[in-house]
């Protein structure tokens, strides 16, 4: 396909019919009188060599086609834009523009929080955004890297895009304050024992696989896809949770628990930001990665939890 012959405005249009459905309202969502809309339309289902959008009774449905389209248009849309948004040079303190980042909850309250600390020091106009990881982030990781503009994920669960290293963290059990049969330490017969609540996504993918390479099955009585919500999910019960212990620091003190050493060495955390290959060289996208690298690098110099996590 020769894409210089290509109108890159029809993905502008495609995108607004395919989700507005309505050929008028996806004229005023764009800017576009309801002729030059439809003229797009006719121009697109000539391209396409299908209709895209199907009337039926009084309305419009999409076709297999369009439906296909529909998340593949929103992805192209949001690529051109931060690729035509590229800049060469780019002056933090006078910039107003947002950053997209992707991470879980327990990655916005370790590091995102203390991210955002920084930039509202130094870069007043920055705006960040934290969207919750996506549970398609391992099989559509391309598709994911290129809408947005940054990934918080720990090594071990994506590879072949290009990361900078922020810190290390380390994995520790939570146990109720009064739990009847856990003092100080948990044994391996403890784990296989007691029941379980699990981070439901795949995430701490690492630290599972070294669970089950030591023979340990979880008996999971209670999954969530929150981290921090998993201390009051164990305080008052007999459950036992596997968590990182920079968030049992900042958590332990809010619910009725206590943190209690892996009875085996844990695999470590190393939490790192991954991009899309196209940000690599731009000014904005260098600044945001090389202020997360420092924000990391100051936090590396911070004590990481432990048996004396809570205060």
């Amino acid at each position: 396909m020769n894409l210089s012959r290509l109108d890159l405005n029809l993905v502008v249009a495609l995108r607004a019919l395919l989700e507005e459905r309505n050929v008028t309202r996806a004229g005023q969502r764009v800017g576009l009188s309801q002729p030059a809309m439809s003229a797009a339309l006719s121009r697109l289902r000539k391209h396409f060599d299908d209709d895209l959008l199907a009337r039926v009774g009084g309305h419009y449905e999409l076709t297999a086609l369009g439906q296909v389209l529909l998340d593949r248009a929103s992805t192209a849309y949001d690529l051109l834009e931060r690729l035509f948004a590229s800049q060469a040079d780019f002056d933090p303190a006078k910039e107003s523009r947002e950053f997209k980042l992707v991470a879980s909850d327990y990655a916005v309250a370790v590091f995102g929080a203390e991210l955002a600390r920084v930039v509202h020091q130094e870069a007043p106009g920055i705006r960040l955004r934290f969207t919750r990881t996506p549970i398609t982030v391992v099989d559509a990781t391309d598709t994911l890297l290129s809408t947005t503009d940054g990934l918080l994920m720990p090594h071990g669960v994506i590879s072949d895009f290009p990361a900078t290293d922020l810190y290390q963290d380390r994995w520790v059990f939570l146990v109720a304050d009064d739990h009847p049969s856990v003092d100080d330490r948990l044994t391996r017969e403890d784990l296989a024992r007691l029941p379980w609540v699990t981070y439901q996504r795949t995430y701490d993918a690492p630290a599972v696989r070294q669970l089950g390479m030591l023979g340990v099955e979880p008996r999971v009585e209670v999954s969530v896809d929150s981290f921090q919500t998993i201390p009051l999910l164990v305080a008052g019960t007999r459950r036992i949770a596997l968590v990182q212990a920079r968030l049992a620091r900042l958590l332990a003190p809010l619910a009725a628990v206590r943190v209690v050493e892996p009875p085996y060495e844990a695999v470590p955390l190393r939490e790192a930001l991954w991009w899309h290959p196209v940000h690599t060289h731009d000014a904005a996208h260098i600044w945001l990665r090389e202020t997360a690298a420092r924000v990391g690098r100051r936090m590396a110099d911070e004590p990481r939890g432990g048996r004396d996590a809570r205060p």
